[in-house]
């Protein structure tokens, strides 16, 4: 085993504070990242909150996580030492199901997470990137491409699948309008990636405060959502709307904007159950669906893409010891729109 330095939360109600952990030994389909950068995600917080009830401290939260490959076993063949290589939101899965043939793996029951779960054993807590390096099979990291920065590069990690998947699946490109819902660390990569693929975007915030970022990064339109007169004049109007907000919401104003036919996507989630009326649904044949990141195959082809079109995140680069103020402005939008972590400051 191999000491590791990082930050974790050791209990729901306390702030994060410098951790030290055993890392395990590489076996020879493992490579190890010395971790340059790391993302914070809405998702980190609900979990070191344990606002989601299934949390297990000590929590070394992270899933956005850039670096570069110091060791290689000797089976590895996909990445060399001195490799820029990334993880994302889990590290190992089941490899028996006809799922994972799918490159669905993503959804399987034996998804094992980076953190806040536990390896193959089931008794080894998974510790994420807010730490020096991470051991992980090869299969379960990523190439990040030359052309992007690793700092901005990091949020791809899970900002940017968990909204290239949806885009995809859903057929997002010329022709169709999309609405991307809420204006932050996810909803901005959602303009950034559905704009690079040809698709007319638009965005529904509370207010206009960012309106003019949001027109820069790729949106056609920008509305604000606490203007009852944006539901009347965008009804009927969207092919697909991705909400990427974490905070409760009436969905059914957002579902009479859809097209016949279109969807609703659920990314963000909020802590209370969304409750809605059939009506909203069955007036318009349409329909409300989920997403959840992206398996690796799709994941690497994300990153293929935003090298190819040189789209990365946002990003306030902060210190380690900043992480607990971050918390804190991440909960009051205080951000644009993702705050990254330069872990040499650790």
């Amino acid at each position: 085993m191999a000491l590791a330095r990082g930050y974790a939360a050791t209990d729901a109600s306390k702030p994060l504070e410098p951790f030290t952990f055993e890392r395990r030994e590489p076996n020879d389909d493992d490579i190890v990242i010395d971790i340059k950068f790391s993302g914070i995600c809405h998702s980190d917080i609900h979990q070191a909150r344990n606002e989601w009830g299934n949390s297990s401290f000590p929590m070394v939260p992270g899933h956005e996580i850039a670096g570069i490959v110091t060791a290689v076993g000797a089976k590895v063949t996909k990445f060399k030492v001195g490799d820029r290589a990334g993880v994302g939101c889990f590290v190992n899965s089941c490899t028996h199901c006809a799922t994972r043939d799918l490159d669905l793996e993503h959804y399987m029951p034996g998804l094992i997470a980076t953190y806040n779960g536990f390896e193959a054993d089931g008794v080894t807590p998974t510790y994420g990137g807010y730490s020096d390096h991470v051991v992980v099979k090869e299969g379960y990291a990523l190439s990040i491409p030359e052309s992007l920065p690793l700092d901005a590069a990091a949020p791809l990690l899970c900002a940017g699948i968990t909204l290239y998947s949806p885009l995809m699946h859903w057929k997002a490109g010329p022709g169709k309008k999309v609405a991307i819902v809420g204006m932050g660390g996810l909803g901005h990569m959602g303009v950034k990636i559905g704009s690079a693929l040809g698709a007319e975007i638009t965005v529904l915030s509370q207010s206009l405060s960012k309106q003019e970022d949001g027109l820069k990064l790729g949106a056609s339109h920008y509305y604000a959502t606490k203007d009852p007169e944006t539901f009347t004049k965008l009804a009927g109007t969207f092919d697909l709307i991705i909400s990427t907000v974490g905070a409760d919401m009436d969905l059914a104003p957002y579902l009479n904007l859809l097209k016949l036919d279109g969807t609703m996507v659920l990314v963000g989630v909020p802590e209370v159950p969304a409750s809605i009326h059939a009506f909203s649904l069955i007036g318009g044949r349409r329909s409300l669906a989920g997403s959840m990141i992206g398996s690796i195959k799709e994941t690497q082809e994300m990153l293929d893409f935003c090298g190819k079109h040189n789209i990365v995140s946002e990003i306030e680069l902060i210190r380690m010891d900043q992480v607990n103020e971050a918390y804190e402005r991440v909960i009051k939008s205080d951000v644009r729109y993702r705050f990254v972590i330069d872990m040499a400051t650790l």
